[in-house]
Parts: C-alpha cells; sequence; structure tokens
C-alpha cells in the first residue's frame, strides 16, 4: 500500500484546529517551555521558546489481504479473488468484472459516500448547483482532511458516474471501516427555521451509529450556525434521528445494508429549499467549512468518549424519501 504523507495545507485549510463557536473535544493544547540563565550577579531575561503543538495521529487498518482496489481510471471497486494474472472485482453496476491491477487496499480507517452520482442527480438548488457535484466536492475535501491526519480514507465514488447501494454498502463490508458516513444535502422541507436544517440519521439498533450521528449534526449545525443573515429551511423535528420502514427497519438502505459498520447520513443543509442555501453552499470556503465540520467529527468518534448530541424524535413520516441506488439503468464508468 503507498505511504500517504500528511498534507499539512489542507488540514490547516479545513480549519481542524480553529474554533467555530460550538461544541467540540477538547483540543491538546500546545507545550511551551520556558528558561533563564544566571550569571554570578545578575539573572538574565527568560526566554520563551516558540510554541508547538502535538496533535494525536488518527488511527490506520491493521495489515492484510487486498480487499479491494483503485483501478487504473480511479474507480473503487472490492476484489472478489485472483482472476488470472489480474484481479476479479464488482462493478459499481454490481456486475462481475475483471482487470489487471491497479492500487490495492486492505482496508480503511473510514469509508466517506459521496450520495447520487451519474443520473441520478439528487436535489438541485434554485443556482443550478447539483446535490451529487456537491456531495463529491465536500467528501474530497474531508478525504484530504482526514488523510493529513493519518487516515486511511476511501470514497465509494470517485467521479460523476452511478453506483447502486449494494456497492457502496459492499466497499464498507470488505474494508471494515471504523465508520461510514454518507454525505447528502438536502430536498423537500417542512418549512422556514429559525437555525440551520442540518439532519443526520443513524442505525437504529447501533449505539456506535447514533453517537457518530450526533456528533456529526453538532459539527455541522455549528459549522452553519456561524453564517448570519440565512433565511434558513428545515423540518420540524430536524436533528440527530433515525427513520424506520414499515417492518421496524432503517427506513434508509445504506443504514441497512452497512449493518456492523458504524454508519450515518449527513444531511447537512436544504439545497432545493431556497436561493440563498443554495448560493452559501456553492462557495468554495463553505464547502470547506463543512468538510472540517465532518474531519472534527470523525476525529472525536476515533479518538474521544463524546457522546454528541442534538438528539430527537423523528416524526412518523409515510411519504418516500425518493427512488435511486437500484441496478435499473446503471452504467458501469470505465475501470481501465
Amino acid at each position: 500500500m503507498p505511504r500517504r504523507w500528511p498534507l499539512l495545507p489542507v488540514l490547516l485549510g479545513l480549519g481542524v484546529l480553529a474554533g467555530c463557536g460550538h461544541d467540540e473535544a477538547p483540543r491538546q493544547a500546545g507545550a511551551t517551555t520556558t528558561s533563564s540563565t544566571t550569571t554570578s550577579t545578575t539573572l538574565a531575561p527568560a526566554t520563551t521558546a516558540a510554541p508547538t503543538t502535538t496533535i494525536q495521529s488518527l488511527p490506520r487498518p491493521p495489515a492484510g489481504p487486498p480487499r479491494a482496489l483503485i483501478t487504473a481510471t480511479g474507480v473503487v471497486v472490492p476484489i472478489l479473488g485472483r482472476e488470472g494474472a489480474g484481479w476479479a472485482v464488482t462493478t459499481p453496476c454490481e456486475r462481475r468484472a475483471h482487470v489487471a491491477g491497479g492500487t490495492l487496499l486492505s482496508g480503511a480507517t473510514v469509508v466517506l459516500d459521496p450520495g447520487h452520482g451519474g443520473n441520478e442527480t439528487g436535489a438541485t438548488g434554485a443556482n443550478g448547483l447539483r446535490e451529487s457535484d456537491l456531495n463529491l466536492a465536500v467528501a474530497k475535501l474531508a478525504k484530504a482532511g482526514l488523510e493529513a491526519q493519518g487516515a486511511e480514507v476511501v470514497l465509494t465514488r470517485t467521479a460523476d458516474y452511478r453506483v447502486t447501494l449494494g456497492a457502496r454498502a459492499a466497499l464498507a463490508k470488505v474494508l471494515r471501516p471504523r465508520l461510514f458516513v454518507s454525505l447528502h444535502h438536502n430536498g423537500g422541507v417542512d418549512g422556514r427555521s429559525a437555525k440551520p436544517g442540518t439532519e443526520t440519521y443513524y442505525q437504529r439498533a447501533s449505539v456506535a451509529s447514533k453517537r457518530l450521528a450526533g456528533l456529526l449534526y453538532q459539527e455541522e449545525r455549528g459549522v452553519f450556525s456561524t453564517y448570519r443573515g440565512i433565511q434558513w429551511w428545515g423540518n420540524v423535528d430536524a436533528g440527530a434521528k433515525y427513520r424506520l420502514n414499515s417492518r421496524g427497519g432503517d427506513y434508509y438502505g445504506i443504514l441497512r445494508q452497512t449493518a456492523g459498520v458504524p454508519a450515518a447520513i449527513s444531511e447537512a443543509l436544504f439545497l432545493s429549499a431556497s436561493r440563498p442555501e443554495a448560493e452559501l453552499l456553492a462557495r468554495p470556503d463553505v464547502q470547506q467549512a463543512e468538510a472540517g465540520a465532518v474531519v472534527r467529527a470523525v476525529r472525536r468518534f476515533l479518538l474521544t468518549r463524546d457522546t454528541g448530541g442534538g438528539f430527537v424524535t423523528p416524526i412518523k413520516r409515510t411519504t418516500p424519501a425518493g427512488s435511486g441506488g437500484g441496478l435499473t439503468g446503471c452504467v458501469d464508468p470505465p475501470l481501465e
């Protein structure tokens, strides 16, 4: 596996060390040392060394056999096994294929899942911003920030192409990450809100998933709350929550299919609700701030016992959340 060196400029750009006026895990204080020298008659002025800050690295996955690979075109696919001189893999549309080689992956600390892709664009803002593009932009920024702190991060989608829910979940299953975050931006809303309409969803039966959703909610809503003069839109039960189907299981397929891996869905803001929110989300600095919130939430999940917050009892909803993620019409991207 290629060694990945820390990207300090990206880390600083994501504001991992900067406070945003909301609850955060305690940061490790910089160590400051002072020293003084004396002569037989006078005391020399004290000198203070430049402050240093030690940041605890995020864990990396243990060594193991190859379980997935990054193809020559950048697509991440689960490995089924050796096939001649190459590998048998599962494509983003859940087909069996052969690839000659690629960058082998034995595991991941985090799997980030940019929702939608290809002809499944998700919500669209009044400014034409497509949710699939926004999800991917934020995921790439969060990946860079987490890798700068030592984590091994894998994206389920690396460009604008279709990936089924089954293929996304398969990557989580084979790579065995410490956590899985599906990144989205909402469409369909109850009405105007006095606060950002951030929502996160967790696996109902998983304590770890609930904690992850609570940390994501705290960090993301805290970031968006710093932007003034925005007329927010949101649901009346906005917060960290679950949604159940008619059988009492998790409503969202990506949460059902990743059972066994702590997973959460982030619906950061309502992209399609109003032009002001869409224009806010189109700003590169806001996308970077959102990614920084994801980085901080993941860091708190991995390195602290913080429980998160914003948990609410959800309203029972019967309106479908939208179709997509299936095999119908799925066209695979080139693998080589």
